[in-house]
């Protein structure tokens, strides 16, 4: 009877633990998201760490918050996954978060609030937490990267299909040139070397036809300027980033295609590996 009670005054209370429901964000509730609560969560114990798993084009939040779930319980980390619905304002639209601004919309904004949002409710450290995105999710962190290096305690950058090369001779979104104007503020590069870096991709993703689409809103001349393929782009993006300093872990995930699920094994093993020290203190 106590606990039938308990659940008729919190009825909340069971879809926030674990894999929880979906909430919308209070920042903008045009965006959502869902999390994974371990078991090791203490209201009055130590503050979890947070990974963020950020969406690609087919929007499959919930599937990489429960492919983590396992990782979650074992390493007592809060999982994230936010949910940017395709087709906000353009109900064709399908790519405006990937490159953070869409017209008065700032996604990197809608992230940090988020994150945020859930610190206020759980028992989480938010200054810094870990960020994985494959295929636009890709897209999206490493610009976010560029952004916010002081909020990340590791970056995991999947198989973009378009990259942001660091040239300050090249427009934006191919390069830095006019970053600035369109942010507020220079992308800050140099502190990205304090970030421990990774960039996945399977050795078999090597279609061409979603990422050499000239003409479609997602591209702009240059957008091949570093290889046709995303192995091809994602190696010229290590190339790029170690050329400023910038250290990246790259894995290779043999015989793998564009396949976001088959790829976060190493991702997991990257975050492990920097939550490590945390464990062992």
């Amino acid at each position: 009877m106590t606990e039938a009670l308990h659940v008729v005054k919190h009825p909340t209370a069971f879809y926030s633990a674990g894999a929880t429901t979906v909430f919308a964000s209070k920042f903008d509730q045009r965006f959502s998201y869902c999390l994974y609560v371990p078991s090791t969560h203490d209201p009055d114990g130590a503050p979890l760490p947070m990974v963020v798993l950020q969406h690609g084009t087919g929007r499959r939040g919930p599937q990489y918050r429960d492919n983590f779930a396992g990782w979650a319980e074992e390493h007592g980390c809060m999982v994230l996954a936010p949910l940017f619905p395709a087709g906000i304002e353009d109900p064709h639209d399908l790519h405006a978060f990937k490159f953070i601004r869409y017209g008065d919309i700032r996604f990197d904004r809608v992230l940090l609030a988020m994150v945020d949002e859930v610190a206020e409710r759980f028992n989480v450290e938010a200054g810094r937490f870990l960020l994985h995105g494959f295929s636009g999710g890709g897209q999206f962190v490493h610009r976010f990267g560029y952004l916010h290096p002081d909020r990340l305690s590791g970056l995991s950058i999947g198989a973009p299909g378009r990259i942001t090369y660091i040239d300050h001779t090249s427009p934006w979104w191919t390069g830095m040139k006019g970053f600035e104007e369109e942010f507020g503020c220079p992308p800050r590069v140099e502190e990205l070397r304090d970030v421990p870096v990774q960039m996945v991709v399977g050795s078999a993703d090597v279609e061409t036809w979603e990422i050499n689409n000239h003409g479609d809103s997602n591209w702009m001349d240059g957008a091949d300027a570093h290889g046709i393929t995303r192995v091809e782009r994602l190696t010229a993006l290590r190339d790029n980033f170690e050329e400023h300093g910038i250290r990246v872990r790259f894995d290779v995930v043999p015989g793998v295609g564009h396949q976001p699920m088959r790829v976060l094994e190493p991702v997991k093993d990257f975050f492990a590996s920097i939550l490590t020290p945390r464990e062992s203190s």
